[in-house]
């Protein structure tokens, strides 16, 4: 009975959650422009992170779908509710963002890079990267190049964005 009700927790958390995020944007420079003020406001800074990491040659549409999933599914097994929103965007899923949740976190890069650090190990747990046997040198941002990941950006929702342009 509590599998059962587990799995069913999991799945109302997939559906209200992930998948409404999960569609298609269209062009890539209306999508930004059509992110911001809706998913984080529009006052965003940016900076380009060169990656060491390179594309892998399989990554698809589907396979960033399927990270953004595993993200959210080790968030979901948690006691308590998830601290942020992660979703891909873009007609190839190529933009990732990422929310919180509450009040007062993440307000400042600082913070923001401190969350990305954190979920640098979340990552490594998921099985598209265990998969992979990727090396544990490589950090969130790495993870989302080797992807095809080619933006992340990080909000506070209300005040903070920052986008992260990988090369």
């Amino acid at each position: 009975m509590m599998r059962h009700r587990q799995f069913t927790l999991r799945v109302a958390f997939w559906l209200a959650v992930v998948l409404p995020f999960a569609g298609h944007a269209g062009d890539a420079a209306y999508a930004s422009e059509r992110y911001e003020g809706y998913y984080y406001p529009e006052n965003l800074t940016e900076e380009h992170y060169v990656s060491p990491a390179q594309k892998l040659p399989t990554a698809t549409r589907e396979s960033r779908l399927a990270f953004v999933s595993g993200v959210a599914l080790s968030a979901s097994d948690r006691a308590y509710p998830p601290q942020r929103a992660m979703f891909a965007k873009g007609d190839q899923a190529q933009k990732l963002i990422v929310v919180s949740l509450y009040d007062n976190h993440m307000t400042t890069l600082a913070q923001a890079r401190a969350v990305l650090a954190l979920m640098t190990g979340v990552a490594r747990t998921t099985k598209i990267l265990r998969d992979m046997q990727v090396e544990s040198v490589f950090n969130f941002l790495d993870f989302c190049k080797m992807l095809g990941f080619t933006e992340l950006t990080i909000s506070d929702g209300r005040t903070f964005a920052h986008r992260f342009v990988l090369e």
